[in-house]
């Protein structure tokens, strides 16, 4: 079976980030002055392939040991399992 695999990262809320405080100036210099807390993360998609419980082990291991970093970071995994392609999609 093949998974769509999304890893949220985010700073932990104990850690300041001066990537979203300047967003939330900017949009507030825009005229957005009802908007507070923003905090800017990152997403990470990738496709796997196997059975669901490895996959979902794989997934996490990734999100904590290579696309994050714990310390500083939180990771959060979202799998999805990708519908295998018609034939007609497929160009049979």
């Amino acid at each position: 079976m093949t998974y769509l695999v999304r890893v949220f990262v985010s700073l932990k809320p104990s850690i300041l980030d001066p990537q979203g405080r300047t967003v939330e100036r900017a949009l507030d210099h825009l005229g957005h002055t009802n908007v507070t807390g923003v905090r800017v993360g990152k997403l990470v998609e990738m496709t796997l392939s196997g059975e669901r419980e490895a996959v979902e082990a794989q997934a996490r291991e990734l999100a904590t040991t290579v696309l994050s970093n714990p310390v500083m970071e939180d990771a959060r995994v979202e799998i999805t399992e990708i519908a295998p392609a018609s034939p007609v999609e497929a160009g049979a």
